[in-house]
């Protein structure tokens, strides 16, 4: 069971201002790094297949790095079941990625899309 909201002790503590600066020296170097790659896209793409793959094993959909790499969502040819569920997971979430990049800002009915998306990707496999 989750906590209730709002939480009982400030966040702001000494090692969470800690982690915050470590977190933001890494994004600043990935910044500065995806700034070097030809095609930037192939970095998110491949960072929601990863967050997709790793969701997806939660719910015992399973597949490997190599499947997943051996399907293609474009062409909607897929190695096995589960990878086709992990593309079409990372869809949903780049589709909400792309929508908050347009928009700056993340609304419910986007969280309510994406949601929806994934659970009907899930109901299909």
């Amino acid at each position: 069971m989750l906590a209730k909201l709002p939480p009982p002790k400030p966040l702001e503590n000494r090692k969470v201002l800690k982690k915050l600066s470590t977190a933001r020296a890494a994004l600043a170097e990935l910044k500065g790094v995806s700034g070097t790659i030809p095609n930037e896209q192939i970095l998110i793409d491949t960072l929601s297949l990863q967050e997709a793959k790793d969701s997806s094993a939660i719910e015992n959909i399973v597949t490997t790095q190599d499947e997943l790499y051996q399907s293609d969502y474009g062409q909607q040819s897929f190695s096995n079941p589960a990878a086709k569920e992990v593309h079409r997971y990372a869809a949903a979430l780049k589709t909400g990625f792309n929508e908050v990049k347009e928009n700056g800002v993340i609304r419910i009915g986007l969280l309510n899309r994406v949601q929806e998306s994934i659970k009907l990707n899930y109901l299909l496999y």
